[in-house]
Order: structure tokens, then C-alpha cells, then sequence
């Protein structure tokens, strides 16, 4: 609900909100410009009567001094019958330069606060600053919903680019975003009185004054009472009229002072109402706070950003919607499937399940797990397959699962079958799916087979999950699962190197560049040299070996800055995609796509980096140390089988040593005399990595999981001195795994 509400009334609400940012963060420069100019340094040492003789000496017409928020001192004069003002030095009465607000500014105020359409204009800029409020609330209550906890709001944010972007940038944003629009809210409502408004109550003018020669103006003595940074506002008597007074504001009050004594006729304190409004109004503007204005400004610069990506998001989630087909009603039904998603990608996984199952022969009936029902007559079977929300919550299609299942009717001969969907970096790694096995269990279910949770969306690990339900039911379920809305580019092979041969595991690094194609255009065919898209090191080409099959993720070593896209690939003798990767010949093309990974990444503010990986796992790292060009501390733990067969990347990492990219390499190789593993060289080195670690060393793994585990333990037995355990290290982000 929380998400309809952020995600509507931000595509309701985006270009008004835009508009009111922008001309707001435009204006948010103008406190430090004045600041910059101003004079304020000691101010409160010097009286306005001092400040009032020196201005004297140069502005000698001079009618009204006017102390800006800023601090700078504006002098309103008139000479030969004309009007002018000056930005002046309180200390001296010198000019610094003339002052008059730019016809820009003043178009940019106008457009802030009314859209230069006047009334109507004021309420639309009021209704958006509602809007900014109501977005950035529910913006922060997403946001800690899905990191798990106010507590873990800050820590790293996995996701796509566009939603790291709109994540990072959110929290950055939100208080300087919640504070404007508050505080615009207000001012909003004060005009047009929706709330009490403020009734400014002015001293009444003097009936008598002493109507004696005017004094001097620096001899007067209300004036030296009164120090120059409490001004507001001076305006001086109409010349010649003997009668007339000053008229004086301070931060305090307003009154008049007797031209002659330099007595203070009446005086009136400002009210509480108006003490709150003025400081409101200073928040909003940042006059007098100009560093606040800057923050603010920043913040509202921000929100073009995260309206397009919210945008972005917004569209891909509903492009994500899955259609069923042949999906057959509750009552009629042999199989149930249940789906628990936040964003829809859960669907995908459940299409497929449920096509395989329908071609079987069976009529599967599919459905979020709100909607379950309260019996399934003629269903022998359930398959529920889910996410983990936050800080393991029920997903958005979930939420009343647990208080429905409640009510089902109890069945023993009733087969169920929980399938997860998670990322192992956060610490509630499949927890929802968890509590609804266990909930399941403990209702004295009948499990088909034991839970399963697939790691980021495993298409491979999907298949053999497939595999092994398909057996247990007596079919061979063969689950190819492609998502939807592939943007595949054609890439063509220009480079292989091959290793392992020798030690049976033959395995390839193979680099590709965009394969060119001819586009037909409205008056010819031209030739377009193509671009790869953009990727980092680390994120996975999806490649796909035939039109029928499903895509085969590959770490990529690579940039898209390195104009080539590099993966390495170990065969597997059935490996639908290793053995058609294997086979092919320079010049020969393939279909692949780029799926971002933007939880695997190393963090450069981090005082060093080391990397850990096996076989190919060496991928990614090869790719982080490679655009390592600040030299930032990387050591480089690897394991293979034989150093004479299979030391990948050999040549280019002693290169990478020797220019300092590299900082140490270590090696470990189960086929030789030493016989050893890279966990066991962990061990070894225990006492320097615990020192790197004291000092916030990042640790990044990438191989098989069975390496990865090894690993993990190892790094466990070397920290435990450290009084920190490896899941506190995957909390502050510096423990970060990329397992197949």
C-alpha cells in the first residue's frame, strides 16, 4: 500500500514537485552569495549610531539603512532627485558595489512561489509542497522497510543502478527535502489562513515629539544602545520636517526615535506568533543560515534525479507484470502455486513452473498468497514460492498469507513445496520463506521436498531445484526461465585464451566486441558501428546459446570502458552454455544481454581491498584490480590446479604487480607438491589479514560455493581474535560474496 501510494502520487505529482525543486535549490545559492559579500565580522561590537556617522561621510541624502539577513548593509539614498542603493562597509561607509535584485532572481522567486499565475499559482506551489512531504515520508518508511531497520538504513543498498541511484540519492536528500516542503507547507497555509495567522502589531505613532533641532545621528543615544547586528532596519525622517521621527527594527521589536533627544518614543516587542513565522521563514529561505540553504539546495538539485529513476523503476516493475495463461480456478485445480513478490521478478520463476507443469498434463491454478483461498478441493499439491522483504517481511503480494493460512482447512495427504528467493548479502536471506516452511510444518503438512532458497535470482540453480522436484513427482521438469524484455546485443568473439587442458578442466577467457550490422534507414543503409552497453566489473552477461534455451549468467571481467567484454568460462562435460561457449571461433557472434550486480563491488574508501576466488571466480577480481589506476591496496588470493596449466591471467597480473595495481599475489595450487587450497593460504596469512581487517579492510570472494564456504570459515577462525564475527563484517558491507 505504502509503495501504490509513493509510486502514484509521485508520477501524479512529478513535474510540480520538479518545478518548486529546482527553482528552490536556484535560489538556495543566493544566502551564500550575500554572505560572501557582506561585512560581519564584529558587528556586534560597533553600534548603528557608529555605522549611521560613517555612512554619513559618503551617502550624505542617505533616507534608509537596511541590515540584511545575510549580514550585508544596503544604503537606500537619493541624488539630484534619483534613487539608488548600494551594498556598503558598515565599518568604514564605503561602497562596495551597487545593489539591485537581478529581473532573474526576481523571475525565479515569482515562478517559485506562484508559477507566475498569482492566487492559483500560491496554491498550486502549497499543494506541492504537501505532496514533497507526503513522498518524502513515505520514501524513508520504503526505504527502511527494505534495508531491514532504522538501524541499517545507511548500510549498502543492492539493486540495479537506477535503484541504487534513487536509494543513495533519497537519503541523502530526505531531511533537507522534509524541511523545505514543511516549512513552504506552512508558509503556504499562513497566506491563505488555513492556520492562525500572525497579527504583526506596530507602536502607535508618537502624539508628541520634542520637535528640536535634529541631532547628529551618531549622538543619538537610543542608537548607541542598539549594536548594528541586531538591525533590521533604519528609515530615516523626511528632510526638513522637524516633526518627523526615525523609524527603527531590530531582531526584537519595532519603534521610533525623537530626531532631536535620540529618545526612544514607543517600542513593541515582537509577538510569539511572529517569532515562530520569522523563524519558518528562515529555515525555508536560509537567510541568515546560508549553510543550511546550500544543504537544502543540494538536496532539492537531487530531485530531478530521483523522479526520473523512480520513474525508470516505476515503469520496469510494471513491464515485470506476468500474464498466465491456461490458469485454471481454485476449485478445478490439481496444483496450486502461490507467489510472494515485491517487484514482480518472483512471477517469472512461477510462469515457468507453471507451464512446465500444465504441458505435464495437470491444471495448475496460480496466484498471489494474499489471495489464497480457503480450500482447494481437487489440489493434491502446493507450490509457494516467495521472496524476503527487509529485515525478512512478507513481500507486497504476501503480506496476509500468514493470517489466511490460519484458516485453511488441514489436509495430511496435502503436499507442499517452499521455494525462496533471496540475496545472500542481506542477513534475513530467505527468512520469510523460512517462517512460511516452518508455519507449514508446524500445521502437519506433508513437504514434497525440503525448502530451497535460490541466491539473486539463479536461473541455473532455478533449473536443478526443477530437477529435483521433477523426480520426486515422476517428470522430467526441465525449468528454462528467461526473463522478459531481454535487450540481447549480437557479440562477436575477437580473442581466446585457453587453459587447463592438461589438468581436465579446459577452460577459456574469451573477449568480445559489438558485432556490426547494417540499419536501414529512410533513404539508405548505412553502417553504424555499434557500442557495448554499459557494465561494470563484476556484473554478469547473460548469454544465450540457442533461442530455446534459457540464459547462463558469466561474472564479467571487464569494463565497458575497456571496450571489450570479457568473461572467463570453465567447461562443465554437460554444460549446455560452457561446452557452446567452448566451440566457438573467432568472428563468430553470440546473444547476450547485461544484468547489473551492484551488491559486488569493492568500496575505495575502504582502507584496503582483498580479494578471494578459485578457478574462474578470478573474473571479477581480474577486472577491479585491472581499472585499479589510483593504486588503491588490493592483495589477490587465488586458487587453481597446476601453475603450468591453468594460472590464469598469469602474465597480465605480474604486469599489474609491477605497476602497482596489484599490491600482493598469492597463490595456491591443489595439483603440485604443495597441494594446497586458497582457504588454507588464508590460514597462513591470518596475522596480516587480521591487521588489514582492524584497520577496515573490504573482503570480496567470488568461485563455487563449496570454495566460498571454506573460505568463509577460514575467515571466521582469522577474525575471531577480533572480537567481530564474518556476519557483523557482511552488515558494515566489507564481507562481500559473488558464489555460483
Amino acid at each position: 500500500m505504502l509503495r501504490k501510494l509513493h509510486s502514484y502520487l509521485g508520477l501524479a505529482a512529478s513535474i510540480l514537485v520538479v518545478l518548486l525543486a529546482i527553482s528552490g535549490a536556484v535560489l538556495a545559492i543566493n544566502p551564500a552569495l550575500d554572505r560572501a559579500q557582506a561585512k560581519v565580522s564584529g558587528t556586534d561590537q560597533i553600534s548603528v549610531a557608529d555605522v549611521a556617522a560613517n555612512i554619513a561621510r559618503f551617502y550624505p541624502n542617505v533616507e534608509q539603512l537596511q541590515r540584511k539577513a545575510s549580514g550585508g548593509l544596503i544604503v537606500y539614498y537619493s541624488n539630484a532627485n534619483k534613487a539608488g542603493a548600494d551594498l556598503v562597509d558598515p565599518f568604514t561607509g564605503e561602497k562596495i558595489a551597487a545593489y539591485s535584485l537581478s529581473p532573474f532572481k526576481r523571475w525565479v522567486q515569482n515562478f517559485h512561489r506562484s508559477f507566475l499565475l498569482d492566487t492559483p499559482g500560491r496554491a498550486a506551489g502549497g499543494i506541492g509542497a504537501l505532496l514533497m512531504v507526503v513522498l518524502s515520508i513515505s520514501g524513508l518508511f520504503m526505504l527502511r522497510t527494505r534495508q531491514g531497520g532504522w538501524r541499517k538504513i545507511f548500510r549498502s543498498m543492492p539493486g540495479s543502478i537506477k535503484q541504487d541511484l534513487h536509494g543513495h540519492f533519497s537519503r541523502f536528500a530526505v531531511l533537507g527535502l522534509v524541511l523545505s516542503a514543511i516549512t513552504g507547507g506552512y508558509m503556504s497555509a499562513n497566506r491563505f489562513e488555513l492556520i492562525p495567522v500572525y497579527q504583526q502589531v506596530d507602536p502607535a505613532f508618537p502624539e508628541t515629539v520634542n520637535g528640536g533641532k535634529p541631532a547628529a545621528v551618531d549622538a543619538l543615544p537610543a542608537l548607541q544602545d542598539i549594536a548594528f547586528s541586531d538591525l533590521r532596519e533604519l528609515v530615516y525622517p523626511y528632510a526638513g520636517d522637524i516633526r518627523d521621527v526615525y523609524s527603527l527594527r531590530t531582531d526584537q521589536g519595532v519603534g521610533f526615535i525623537d530626531q532631536a533627544t535620540g529618545e526612544l518614543l514607543s517600542y513593541q516587542m515582537y509577538g510569539t506568533p511572529q517569532k515562530i513565522y520569522e523563524f519558518i521563514y528562515m529555515l525555508h529561505t536560509g537567510e541568515g543560515l546560508w549553510w543550511l540553504a546550500l544543504l537544502v539546495g543540494l538536496a532539492s538539485f537531487s530531485v530531478p534525479l530521483l523522479a526520473v529513476t523512480g520513474l525508470q523503476i516505476f515503469m520496469k516493475r510494471r513491464r515485470s507484470i506476468i500474464r498466465i495463461k491456461n490458469n485454471a480456478t481454485a476449485n478445478s485445480a490439481d496444483i496450486v502455486i502461490l507467489v510472494g513478490s515485491e517487484s514482480n521478478s518472483t512471477w517469472g520463476f512461477a510462469k515457468t513452473l507453471h507451464d512446465a507443469l500444465s504441458l505435464s498434463g495437470y491444471r495448475v491454478h496460480s496466484n498471489s498468497m494474499n489471495n489464497i483461498a480457503s480450500t482447494y478441493p481437487k489440489a493434491k499439491q502446493m507450490f509457494i514460492l516467495t521472496s524476503t522483504y527487509g529485515d525478512g517481511d512478507a513481500p507486497a503480494s504476501a503480506k496476509l498469507f500468514m493470517n489466511k493460512i490460519k484458516r485453511f482447512a488441514n489436509n495430511p495427504n496435502f503436499q507442499f513445496c517452499v521455494l525462496g528467493f533471496g540475496d545472500r548479502t542481506f542477513d534475513s536471506y530467505g527468512q520469510f520463506a523460512l517462517d512460511v516452511n516452518n508455519v507449514l510444518l508446524n500445521k502437519g503438512w506433508n513437504p514434497l521436498t525440503n525448502i530451497d532458497i535460490i541466491d539473486k535470482q539463479s536461473t541455473q540453480a532455478f533449473n536443478r531445484w526443477g530437477t529435483v522436484v521433477g523426480s520426486l513427482m515422476g517428470l522430467d521438469l526441465d525449468l528454462i526461465y528467461c526473463p522478459v524484455h531481454l535487450n540481447t546485443q549480437l557479440l562477436q568473439l575477437v580473442d581466446r585464451v585457453d587453459y587447463g587442458a592438461e589438468v581436465n578442466a579446459p577452460t577459456a577467457i574469451l573477449r568480445f566486441i559489438p558485432a556490426e550490422k547494417k540499419t536501414a534507414t529512410f533513404f539508405n543503409k548505412i553502417r553504424r558501428k555499434p557500442r557495448l552497453p554499459q557494465f561494470s566489473a563484476g556484473d554478469l552477461v547473460g548469454i544465450l546459446p540457442t533461442e530455446s534455451d534459457g540464459a547462463r549468467f558469466y561474472s564479467l571481467a571487464s569494463a565497458s570502458k575497456n571496450r571489450q567484454l570479457e568473461i572467463c568460462v570453465h567447461q562443465h562435460p554437460q554444460g549446455i552454455c560452457s561446452n557452446y561457449l567452448h566451440k566457438l571461433q573467432l568472428g563468430e557472434c553470440i546473444k547476450g544481454f547485461i544484468r547489473e550486480n551492484p551488491t559486488f563491488r569493492p568500496r575505495l574508501e575502504q582502507s584496503s581491498i582483498i580479494l578471494i576466488g578459485a578457478g574462474t571466480g578470478i573474473a571479477p577480481l581480474i577486472g577491479f584490480i585491472r581499472n585499479n589506476h589510483t593504486c588503491h591496496p588490493m592483495r589477490l588470493y587465488w586458487g587453481g590446479r597446476d601453475p603450468n596449466s591453468d594460472f590464469l591471467y598469469r602474465a597480465e597480473l605480474e604486469q599489474y604487480l609491477q605497476d602497482k595495481r596489484l599490491t600482493e599475489l598469492v597463490t595456491a595450487f591443489s595439483r603440485t607438491e604443495e597441494s594446497c587450497y586458497v582457504q588454507d593460504k588464508v590460514l597462513a596469512d591470518a596475522p596480516k589479514i587480521q591487521a588489514l581487517i582492524s584497520e577496515g579492510a573490504q573482503i570480496l570472494v567470488c568461485g563455487g560455493r563449496p570454495m566460498s564456504k571454506c573460505v568463509a570459515a577460514a575467515i571466521t577462525r582469522v577474525i575471531s581474535p577480533l572480537q567481530i564475527t564474518l556476519q557483523d563484517l557482511k552488515e558494515q558491507g566489507r564481507y562481500l560474496e559473488d558464489v555460483y
